[in-house]
């Protein structure tokens, strides 16, 4: 690794762990809800993978399910600050870059 990746390395605040678990996402206009992946998750912000591409600044309630079927292990509001988009291709899916700004529960 070099010393830049490094040293950007170690300014984060929390560590990242790959979760890959379906999530609720409902954009905050209160009509429309989406199914994704959660694919990583820290202590500020998350990774979710959707169909749809949604602006930067978007505020969205993320629902992250268990994997045993309980009750959500994580719900929180977030704004959307990273669009990633995956290859040009009508069946593709986009990477979202997520902040918490809240945690419901």
């Amino acid at each position: 690794m070099s010393s830049a990746s490094r040293d950007y390395q170690e300014k984060r605040s929390f560590i990242r762990m790959k979760i890959d678990t379906p999530a609720q996402i409902e954009v905050q206009d209160g009509t429309t809800l989406h199914e994704g992946v959660c694919r990583d998750l820290s202590g500020g912000g998350m990774l979710v993978e959707l169909d749809t591409a949604l602006p930067v600044g978007t505020n969205l309630k993320v629902c992250i399910a268990s994997a045993h079927g309980h009750a959500p292990m994580l719900e929180a509001m977030t704004e959307v600050t990273r669009v990633v988009s995956q290859p040009d291709d009508s069946s593709s899916s986009c990477l979202l870059g997520l902040e918490i700004t809240e945690v419901l529960r």
